[in-house]
């Protein structure tokens, strides 16, 4: 095991985390933006304003995208599991 292969590896999976992540996280900070911006106009600060949107749309999203992201991560790992007889020489 050299050390390109460590690098390419660990990049790999930064990159599979991003992508597996970002759809949710966008959405998150989409919904909060802009029910910050409502709040602002109209000064009504409610907890509950903020959460129950985001809360209903992130897990929209993870019901729409979820097969997508598990989908990723399992060949992903099906490829770590692969190359572990090249790992040990």
């Amino acid at each position: 095991m050299d050390s390109t292969f460590v690098v390419s590896l660990m990049r790999e999976a930064l990159v599979m985390a991003f992508m597996a992540s970002a759809p949710v996280l966008l959405v998150s900070l989409l919904v909060g933006v802009v029910i910050g911006f409502i709040q602002a106009i109209t000064q009504v600060h409610e907890m509950t304003l903020v959460f129950v949107p985001r809360i209903l749309l992130v897990g929209l999203v993870i019901a729409l995208l979820g097969h997508w992201q598990l989908s990723m991560i399992v060949s992903f790992a099906n490829r770590l599991f692969v190359n572990i007889p090249h790992l040990i020489r």
